[in-house]
């Protein structure tokens, strides 16, 4: 193991709580503007389809960037945005740099991964074990 190897392992469980409390800032964010219609956003009927989404956006990136029941909250965040990805990207064109959805498949990987590894350290979850 080289240095820089070595000193990079010894912040990877900072770095990576740091991934999911941004990662779950960001996507709260999308849920701020589908439902208060904040932040250059529009406001959505929370009984539609993007108002549910914009619901599980709002408070499931809040309890990620609290790494409270950050597994299944972050699984199910994942799924919204695999259903938005083939449900608003995927008809315009097979490759999310073609069809603008980029970010929905982002979002997708990124919370299955933090769906399998969990809250972390620096996590609600990891204070109440």
């Amino acid at each position: 193991m080289t240095s820089i190897q070595s000193a990079l392992s010894s912040i990877a469980p900072a770095a990576y709580s740091a991934l999911r409390i941004v990662s779950g800032l960001l996507f709260m964010a999308h849920g701020i503007q589908k439902v208060f219609g904040l932040m250059g956003g529009n406001q959505v009927d929370l009984m539609s389809r993007s108002g549910v989404a914009g619901v599980i956006e709002l408070i499931g990136g809040a309890l990620i960037a609290l790494g409270l029941l950050t597994s299944p909250v972050a699984f199910l965040a994942s799924g919204e945005m695999a259903f938005a990805y083939f449900l608003s990207h995927f008809p315009r064109g097979g490759w999310p740099i073609q069809n603008g959805g980029e970010l929905s498949a982002l979002y997708c990987f990124l919370f299955l991964y933090i769906a399998a590894r969990g809250s972390g350290r620096l996590s609600v979850d990891s204070m109440r074990r």
